[in-house]
């Protein structure tokens, strides 16, 4: 079983863009571990599309939930006709952009809170989901040729979490509840990353109306390592627990995330992204993407990503049935 997030953590928000990237992208070439993906017949709303003559290789970074979704994108191309080299599991956010930038891949699923920040350059995110996704989609095909397919509603960044019991306990659902709370029950674990960014921990705070020192002791800020950070929450080491919001381990330890109700945190919406020249000579990709982006909710990862992280089974496995139980591919029929 693999501990996803601090890989992650480091991927998305403090990209090492030259060294390290180049290294991987070169000499023995890209250092990922595809494996064997399943292929069948494309049914339901995406029945009859054809991408014969497509060749195209899929790559995705190394947590959990970018390598089930690129084991879909693997499965929905195979089953559509085309020549599929699965890159998936690539090192790093780094990595797999320059693999796509230099044309090694062709397809992968993208944050757009991560091109905006680390590979567009900005600093401030677009609070608007729809607006921010447009920004990206606009810059990309600007700059790098690169197609930015229909998002997916789910939201995969920071959060704060605390047991469902606490949760009732205190009456919170929303981060601005935090500020009718006694100092005492203030009390957070976050990752070291997120206690020192300047888009943080502090202004996090300071947009719900409170202070580290002041409302907030010191004492009760507890920062761990990312993966030690869900069950620290959940024993009672800290009431908060800073999380990611599709994180499997929601469901599995029944923690409640906390909405981020004045839009402090930045959106992180999963799009299929394509080369230009890909989609140009296979519009018919739009289609293929669409219904599964559309299914792709928050609730639908936390489940999917328990079954991989708490569960133990395989990122292909779970695209697989995942797939098929949503009636968009089925077993291949005997010749």
């Amino acid at each position: 079983m693999t501990t996803p997030r601090p890989t992650q953590a480091i991927s998305r928000r403090a990209l090492l863009l030259g060294g390290t990237a180049a290294a991987a992208l070169t000499g023995c070439g890209l250092g990922t571990g595809g494996g064997f993906t399943r292929s069948g017949t494309l049914s339901g709303a995406i029945s009859g599309i054809d991408l014969d003559g497509l060749e195209a290789a899929v790559g995705s970074k190394n947590f959990s939930e970018q390598v089930l979704v690129g084991k879909m994108a693997v499965i929905l191309l195979k089953s559509a006709g085309a020549d599929v080299q699965d890159l998936t599991n690539i090192p790093g956010s780094a990595s797999s952009r320059q693999a796509m930038l230099q044309g090694e891949i062709q397809v992968m699923w993208e944050y757009t809170g991560t091109a905006w920040i680390a590979y567009l350059g900005e600093t401030d995110p677009i609070p608007d989901e729809q607006e921010q996704y447009e920004a990206v989609r606009q810059r990309d095909l600007e700059e790098n040729d690169l197609v930015w397919l229909s998002p997916a509603p789910m939201n995969n960044t920071y959060g704060f979490a605390t047991p469902r019991a606490k949760a009732e306990e205190l009456g919170v659902e929303a981060l601005s509840d935090l500020q009718d709370l006694d100092s005492g029950e203030l009390s957070f674990c976050v990752e070291s990353e997120f206690n020192n960014r300047n888009d943080g921990m502090d202004p996090m705070l300071q947009t719900y109306d409170l202070q580290r020192g002041r409302e907030v002791p010191e004492d009760q800020v507890k920062v761990l390592d990312t993966g030690a950070i869900y069950e620290a929450t959940d024993q009672g080491l800290c009431n908060f627990g800073e999380i990611f919001t599709t994180d499997g381990r929601i469901k599995a330890l029944d923690l409640v995330v906390l909405e981020d109700d004045r839009e402090f945190f930045p959106k992180y919406n999963l799009c299929p992204v394509v080369t230009s020249t890909v989609i140009e000579e296979f519009p018919q990709i739009r289609d293929l993407f669409a219904p599964v982006s559309e299914a792709l909710t928050d609730d639908v990862l936390i489940e999917l990503n328990a079954r991989i992280d708490v569960e133990g089974e395989e990122p292909g496995d779970v695209a697989w049935e995942w797939l098929t139980g949503e009636g968009l591919v089925s077993e291949a029929e005997a010749g």
